[in-house]
């Protein structure tokens, strides 16, 4: 129990209520029939490379940081675009006894449903979704990254000097849509005469085509961009070559263009994970939907050290934050 011991003693509890929090986990461990002293065996199934500075690595960044507060052991097998490849992994790790099954992809969700049925006592998690299938074993995460967006948008509305800006999107779906819909209503909210051009190339994965879309954008003004997904090191490599400034998300893109990148919207699924993780140790098993904003931390902003971005820029960002924060600013985004 050291972990647990740990964890109540940074956060101050009582003495009395320690010990009643341990004499709980015990029960717990008798229900379960693991040990507090078992690590949890997470296994993460990606679509694209681990270190892609996008969708998957903000999980596997989150992993790792989830590691310095509980006793893990990951598996992670990325790459998997290829959604019967996907299946098959996801199936593979419940068969062999993993206690939570992350199936990190929006695309997986077809196979999970089939899967999870078949795994009563393993723990699945899915996103970005908002569907659980009815399953009590399945968990869907979500982000509102429209929030990110609205506030890089809100900070691009104030640094573009052509007035047109341009988005390469991959496929119009889940927390990818509320992204850049939340980006052009902060850019309407600073300036409604800027022009926002978005184009949606129809894949997450095709480096050449966003690097075609963002050279067409820059071709018709564009002097600052935005994008999300892996596919993104194809129009930051064109945004670098033409010196056109870029905002990020999902993780920090900073490496992909020191230069050129201004801000990233970072995705910390440490807060999802964490109460999954939780659940497992209470012995509880109620899937439930997990939405992450800025508000619980789920979400938060990364600036590039190495860009001069204006100080009046940066604290119009930080007071679009705060408010998004408090709840007193919208992006009018549901």
């Amino acid at each position: 129990m050291t972990t647990l011991i740990r964890s109540l003693i940074r956060r101050s509890w009582p003495v009395g209520l320690v010990v009643l929090a341990l004499a709980v986990s015990a029960c717990a461990e008798e229900e379960t029939g693991r040990s507090a002293d078992d690590p949890i065996r997470i296994a993460m199934v990606g679509p694209s490379a681990s270190n892609d500075l996008a969708f998957t690595q903000s999980m596997v960044d989150s992993l790792n940081r989830l590691g310095q507060e509980y006793n893990i052991e990951v598996d992670i097998t990325d790459g998997t675009f290829v959604i019967e490849d996907a299946a098959v992994a996801i199936r593979g790790y419940a068969e062999d006894g993993f206690d939570i099954v992350l199936a990190h992809g929006s695309q997986f969700g077809g196979s999970l449903s089939e899967i999870a049925p078949d795994y009563p006592d393993t723990y699945f998690a899915w996103g970005t979704s908002r569907d659980t299938f009815g399953l009590s074993n399945v968990y869907s995460y979500s982000v509102k990254s429209d929030q990110g967006g609205y506030i890089n948008g809100a900070m691009a509305a104030h640094l573009t000097e052509s007035g047109t800006i341009g988005v390469v999107g991959p496929i119009e779906v889940g927390d990818i849509k509320a992204y850049i819909d939340g980006f052009v209503a902060g850019v309407a909210s600073v300036d409604s005469s800027i022009t926002v051009n978005v184009n949606y190339i129809d894949s997450f994965s095709d480096v050449a085509l966003a690097a075609e879309a963002a050279q067409a954008h820059i071709e018709a003004g564009a002097d600052i961009l935005t994008g999300v997904s892996q596919m993104t090191v194809g129009a930051t490599g064109v945004a670098r070559e033409h010196g056109v400034l870029w905002f990020g998300s999902q993780s920090d893109q900073t490496p992909l263009g020191e230069e050129i990148v201004v801000a990233s919207q970072i995705y910390n699924w440490d807060y999802q994970l964490g109460q999954i993780v939780e659940d497992l140790l209470a012995g509880e098993m109620n899937g439930r939907v997990i939405t992450a904003d800025f508000s619980n931390g789920g979400l938060t902003m990364a600036y590039n050290p190495n860009f001069a971005l204006d100080a009046d820029v940066r604290e119009a960002a930080d007071a679009v934050q705060a408010g998004i924060t408090d709840g007193s600013i919208s992006t009018g985004i549901e």
